[in-house]
């Protein structure tokens, strides 16, 4: 594309302001038609020097997987393959998702020669994003004209979830501060004779298990912390049906599910467990049979970064059938999902209810923020501000909040008196409180 560039049209004010004279002095046209005449030869000479595609060649330099929040940076390299020299314009085909921090700058192309500039990039949303072309606009040789060039140079940029937790999860594991984290540890059942790792003593500590040795060493009270020597098996099965894709604080409820499902699975591999994961709208989406090692969890971070919640009816059924036929030995099958409707509350209670017994399901109900922001509201509201008439739509908007939570809570109480574990909490509490149940089901040997 061909644009004519500020210079141009400051040269032809000029041949313009001539022509007005011809209504003064008719007598003047000669001139007129010559200046015309030098502009026209003018622009079209410059026209013939701009740069054609041909001459230029692009590609880019990056880490092809980014972290969802967590700035990017991409470098262009843009070789000029003519003997001229060009000053050139920059721009990369990013957007949506992918939103520009920091543009490239100008590049001066000697002839035959390449030429390198950066620009930054924040991933707001998981996925696998397409990356096709790269923009240049570069001027004539008078400077009369611009042309812009789209460059195929066709990559991938996958960004993954943002898994910040989980580094903060290890670091205060290590320090023995898991509590800071909102994480409580439960003493476990029963014997223990694997050893573990080393920690500083605790008030509630056992005398027996002071390790005196590391204590002369560290001048400070030690422990030996043991763990049973068995492998279980942690199987998440996520939904990603209409239930899931509400918002708060630009975070869906399907991406807190997944985070702290990626924690967990960091955590059950830390004890030797084995994990998996199920993906599952109104069809099977991803689906990864349990298994250990750190391994595991790239690749499940890798298989489960590019899912996204839709607006359809899940099938609870499908998805626990598909996990009867792959999941024989007893699992802890963790369900991530909503409630806020009957219907669904049936479908989940007709097919989790039967794998009682044989698996060991927890139930994690994510409940949506604006419900209890609502009761908050009204619970703080000022009775001598707003009309009547705004008065009475809070009332009525946080009974109908706290009616739906109640609700909620007589459904789980009910599940849970027939043998499925629940968690009802907000998405921003999750991560705690799922690691804080899967330790406690981990030392009173549930599983």
């Amino acid at each position: 594309m061909i644009f004519p560039t500020p210079k141009l049209c400051l040269l032809a004010i000029l041949p313009f302001a001539a022509a007005l004279l011809l209504f003064a002095v008719p007598e003047v046209w000669p001139v007129v038609a010559v200046l015309d005449l030098l502009l026209v030869v003018a622009a079209v000479g410059d026209a013939t020097t701009l740069p054609r595609r041909s001459g230029f060649r692009g590609r880019r330099e990056f880490q092809p997987i980014a972290t969802r929040g967590v700035r990017h940076r991409i470098d262009l390299v843009i070789e000029n393959r003519s003997r001229r020299a060009h000053e050139v314009e920059v721009r990369d085909d990013v957007g949506g998702a992918l939103e520009s921090l920091e543009l490239p700058t100008r590049l001066r192309l000697a002839g035959a020669a390449r030429g390198r500039t950066s620009h930054v990039v924040m991933p707001r949303e998981r996925g696998s994003f397409a990356l096709e072309t790269i923009h240049l606009r570069a001027p004539s040789r008078l400077g009369l004209w611009s042309v812009t060039h789209r460059l195929p140079v066709a990559d991938r940029i996958e960004v993954y979830p943002a898994l910040r937790q989980i580094s903060r999860y290890a670091l205060y594991a290590r320090q023995n501060r898991m509590s800071l984290l909102g994480v409580r540890r439960t003493r476990r059942a029963g014997t223990e004779n694997e050893f573990e790792r080393l920690r500083d003593y605790a008030d509630g500590d056992a005398f027996k298990a002071i390790d005196w040795r590391a204590t002369s060493r560290r001048l400070k009270l030690t422990v030996r912390d043991f763990q049973m020597n068995q492998s279980q098996r942690v199987v998440f099965a996520l939904d990603c049906g209409r239930m899931m894709v509400n918002h708060h604080d630009g975070l869906s409820m399907f991406d807190a599910a997944l985070d702290a499902s990626l924690t967990l699975a960091y955590v059950a591999l830390q004890h030797r467990d084995e994990v998996g994961i199920l993906c599952f709208s109104d069809r099977i989406l991803r689906w990864m049979p349990p298994r250990g090692g750190q391994g595991q969890l790239r690749r499940m971070i890798a298989a489960t970064h590019d899912v996204h919640p839709e607006l359809v009816e899940s099938r609870f059924d499908e998805a626990l059938i598909h996990l009867g036929h792959h999941c024989r030995k007893r699992t802890l099958l963790v369900l991530l999902t909503n409630v806020i409707d009957e219907r669904n509350t049936e479908r989940i209670r007709r097919h989790v209810l039967p794998t009682v017994g044989r698996h060991l399901p927890l139930v994690v109900c994510l409940r949506d923020a604006s419900l209890t922001d609502r009761i908050d509201a009204w619970e703080r509201r000022d009775t001598r501000g707003g009309s009547p008439a705004e008065q009475a739509a809070g009332t009525h908007a946080a009974a109908a909040a706290a009616d739906v939570l109640c609700w909620r809570r007589q459904v789980l109480a009910d599940w849970q008196r027939a043998g499925v574990l629940t968690l009802d909490c907000l998405p921003g509490e999750l991560t705690a409180k799922l690691v804080s149940e899967y330790l406690e089901i981990k030392a009173r040997n549930r599983l």
